[in-house]
Order: C-alpha cells, then sequence, then structure tokens
C-alpha cells in the first residue's frame, strides 16, 4: 500500500513539474512575441486541461502534506508531553523512594539537567563544596557511582520492556560477540 502511495505521489509531483516547465516555457515564448509550435489550436484545449489538472493535483498533493505534517507535530508534542509528565513522576517516585532533601531534589535535577557544579552552586547560591557533598549523597542514596548511572536509573524505568524484540534483550560488542542485556 505504501509503495503505490509513493509512486501515486511521485507521479503527481512529476506531473506538476512538466506543467510548471511547461507553463513557463509558453509564457516565455510569450513575452518574446514568439509563438510555439506545439501551441496549435486543437491541442491547445487539451494542453490546457492538462495544465489545470495538474495544478489541482499539486494543490490537492500540498493540503494533504500539510494535514500531515500538522497531524504529525500535533501528535509528537503529545508524545513529548506525556514523556516529560512520565520522567517527572519517576524522577519525583525515586526521590521519594531515596528520602532525599528539598536541597538534594533540587541538586539532583540539576545534575540530570547536565549542569556543571560550578553552575549548580551558583545557581543555588552555595559553594561548590556543599554542592559537592550534596552530590555524592545523592549519588549514595541512589546507589550509583555518577551523573551517567543515575540519568539511566530514570530512562530504565521508562522503557517499556514488553516493546523490545526478543533478540534485543542481546547487545552486540564492537568485536561481534553477544551478550545478554541485564534487564
Amino acid at each position: 500500500m505504501k509503495t503505490r502511495g509513493t509512486i501515486a505521489l511521485w507521479a503527481i509531483a512529476a506531473l506538476q513539474a512538466i506543467v510548471a516547465i511547461f507553463f513557463t516555457v509558453c509564457f516565455l515564448l510569450d513575452a518574446m512575441g514568439m509563438e510555439p509550435e506545439f501551441l496549435i489550436w486543437q491541442s491547445h484545449e487539451y494542453q490546457q486541461t492538462i495544465l489545470a489538472v495538474g495544478l489541482n493535483l499539486g494543490v490537492a498533493l500540498g493540503w494533504i502534506a500539510l494535514s500531515t505534517s500538522l497531524q504529525r507535530a500535533r501528535l509528537a508534542e503529545e508524545k513529548m508531553r506525556r514523556c516529560t509528565s512520565e520522567f517527572s513522576l519517576v524522577m519525583s517516585q525515586h526521590f521519594t523512594d531515596w528520602r532525599l532533601t528539598p536541597a538534594e531534589r533540587d541538586v539532583a535535577l540539576f545534575l540530570i539537567k547536565g549542569l556543571s557544579t560550578r553552575d549548580i552552586a551558583t545557581l543555588r547560591g552555595t559553594s561548590e563544596g556543599t554542592i559537592k557533598a550534596q552530590t555524592n549523597a545523592i549519588y549514595r542514596k541512589a546507589g550509583v557511582t555518577g551523573r551517567s548511572q543515575l540519568l539511566s536509573t530514570f530512562i530504565e524505568d521508562l522503557m517499556d520492556e514488553a516493546l523490545l524484540p526478543d533478540d534485543a534483550q542481546q547487545v552486540e560488542t564492537g568485536d561481534g560477540a553477544k551478550l545478554a542485556a541485564v534487564a
């Protein structure tokens, strides 16, 4: 089905391109005062019919493309909203489970956003040493050794194993060997 639809779209686009070229050539020849041989009176009505069909198909194709594009954009925005909301819920649940203080929650959020220790200290109005101590407390409470593991904790919770195919449970290493993925 997609192949036929794609072929039809390309055919309409090609027809519109031919119509545009034909129209442009006729316009230029007419502007120079030349009467092209292919514009004899008997075929002129046929040519105009083909031009009208091509232009109208192009307009219809443009509307379809615009409608599809807007629909996809709305769907992507909705998915992003749901993902953001779900990520916030997962973070909040972990922060509660880890018994983070309000200050540690703020620092953890800034860590997840990728801010540096210096930037976090500036935003929070504290010293870098305080942020480092809070960062270490967060890592200890979360049972991770660094920022990337902290972030992966949330991402793993968002991933649904049911969506992964069975062969995706194995990870291929650089040397071609396969390792069982850790669930």
